[in-house]
C-alpha cells in the first residue's frame, strides 16, 4: 500500500510540474523551465541593477565630456561640441546593429555579456588615457597619440552601448511570461522600476562623478564607471541560474524579413498593382485597407519571373511587418527635434558654467535630473493605475 500511494502522489505531481513550466523560454542549461524557481522579480533585480550602472557610466562621461575635451585636450567649444554629438549618435546608431546581432547569432545573454566586455575594456583604455599625462613615460608620447587613444577608447564604449542598450531591457521583459496574468502585471510596474533605478543611476553620477572630475582627477572620475561595469557583470552572472532564456527561433531577424521586402519590392517596381492583386490567390488575401496602404510593397509579394520556389517571394505577414514600420516613421520623426533639443542641454549648462562659475553649474545640473527623475516616477506611477 506504502508503494502505491507514493506512485499515485508522483503520478498527480509530474502533471503539476509540466503545467509549472513556462512555455518559449529554457533554464541556462537548455532544459524546461520551472516558474516559480526562474524570471520574475528574483531575475529582474539583477538585471535593474546592471542597466543603472551602465547609465551611471554613461551618464558620468557624457554630462562631463565636453569639459575634459574643452580642458585637458585644448579643443575649441564648437570642435569639441560636435565631437560629443557624434560620439553620442554613433552610440544610439549602433543599438540597431547590436540588435540585429542578439537577434540573429548571439542570443540576449550572450549579447549583454560580450557587450559588457567591449564596454569596460573602452572604460579602461579611457582612464588610462587619462592616467597617462601623469607619467614620466608620456613625454615620449606625442598629444596625437594620446588623443587617438582617448578617442578609441571612447567608440569602444559606444559599441558596448550599442550591444547593451538594446538587449539589457528586452532581457529584463523576457522574465515575466505575458500569458500569466499576475506576470504580466508585474512586467508593467518592471519598467517603472526600470526607468526609476536608471534615472537615479543617472543623478548619483551627475551629483558624484562630475565632481571628482572637476575637483579631484579625471583619471578617477573615469576609473570608477569602469571599476562599476566590473562589478554590473559579475552581478549579471550571479543571476544565470535564475534567468529564462528565450527559445530562438529558425526564423530570420525582423532587420533581414523587412529589408527583403523593400528590395523585393523595388525588384519587382515594374510590376502593375493588378498583377500584384491576382496573384495574391496563391499567398492568402490582404484586408483591402492594408492592401491600398504603402501598395508599392505588395509588389514584393510576387516572385521574379512568376517563379514559385520558396524564398523568392516575400509572404503577407513580412510585408505587413515592413508596412508597419512605415507607419512609425512620422513617430520617429517627432523625437528628432526632442534629441536635437535634448543634445543642446549639456552645451548650455557648460555656458552657464564659464558665466556663473562651478557652483551655479553644479546647481542647475543636479536639480534639472532630480526634477526629472521625480515628474518620470510621478508619470510613471499614474500610468500603471490608468
Amino acid at each position: 500500500m506504502g508503494n502505491d500511494d507514493v506512485s499515485r502522489n508522483s503520478a498527480m505531481e509530474t502533471p503539476l510540474l509540466l503545467q509549472d513550466t513556462v512555455d518559449g523560454a529554457v533554464d541556462y542549461r537548455g532544459l524546461p523551465i520551472n516558474r516559480y524557481n526562474s524570471g520574475g522579480w528574483r531575475s529582474a533585480w539583477f538585471i535593474i541593477g546592471v542597466e543603472a550602472a551602465e547609465r551611471s557610466a554613461n551618464c558620468g562621461i557624457e554630462s562631463n565630456l565636453i569639459t575634459y575635451l574643452t580642458g585637458p585636450l585644448g579643443q575649441p567649444v564648437a570642435t569639441a561640441a560636435a565631437n560629443v554629438n557624434a560620439w553620442s549618435g554613433t552610440g544610439c546608431l549602433l543599438t540597431l546593429l547590436g540588435a540585429f546581432i542578439a537577434d540573429s547569432y548571439l542570443g540576449r545573454y550572450r549579447a549583454i555579456l560580450v557587450a559588457s566586455l567591449i564596454y569596460i575594456l573602452g572604460l579602461g583604455l579611457l582612464t588610462l588615457s587619462a592616467i597617462l599625462p601623469s607619467f614620466s613615460i608620456s613625454e615620449s608620447i606625442s598629444p596625437q597619440m594620446q588623443l587617438v587613444l582617448f578617442f578609441f577608447a571612447l567608440y569602444l564604449v559606444a559599441i558596448g552601448q550599442g550591444g547593451h542598450k538594446p538587449c539589457v531591457q528586452a532581457f529584463g521583459a523576457d522574465q515575466f511570461d505575458e500569458q500569466h496574468p499576475e506576470e504580466f502585471k508585474a512586467r508593467s510596474s518592471f519598467f517603472n522600476w526600470w526607468y526609476f533605478c536608471m534615472c537615479s543611476g543617472m543623478l548619483l553620477s551627475q551629483w558624484i562623478l562630475n565632481y571628482i572630475q572637476d575637483n579631484l582627477s579625471w583619471a578617477l572620475g573615469f576609473g570608477i564607471p569602469c571599476i562599476a561595469m566590473i562589478i554590473a557583470l559579475v552581478v549579471f552572472l550571479l543571476g544565470t541560474r535564475t534567468y529564462r532564456y528565450t527559445i530562438q527561433s529558425d526564423e530570420k531577424s525582423p532587420f533581414v524579413r523587412i529589408s527583403r521586402v523593400f528590395v523585393a519590392a523595388i525588384r519587382n517596381r515594374r510590376t502593375t498593382l493588378s498583377a500584384v492583386a491576382i496573384d495574391q490567390e496563391a499567398h492568402g488575401m490582404l484586408p483591402y485597407r492594408s492592401f491600398e496602404q504603402f501598395n508599392f510593397l505588395n509588389k514584393a509579394l510576387l516572385a521574379p519571373n512568376g517563379s514559385k520556389e520558396e524564398g523568392e517571394f516575400c509572404s503577407i505577414s513580412e510585408v505587413e511587418e515592413a508596412k508597419a514600420v512605415l507607419r512609425l516613421v512620422p513617430i520617429w520623426a517627432t523625437t528628432l527635434v526632442f534629441a536635437t533639443v535634448d543634445s543642446q542641454v549639456c552645451h548650455i549648462l557648460y555656458q552657464t558654467r564659464g558665466s556663473n562659475g562651478q557652483k551655479t553649474f553644479f546647481r542647475l545640473q543636479c536639480t534639472g535630473c532630480f526634477s526629472s527623475i521625480l515628474f518620470h516616477t510621478w508619470y510613471c506611477s499614474l500610468h500603471s493605475h490608468l
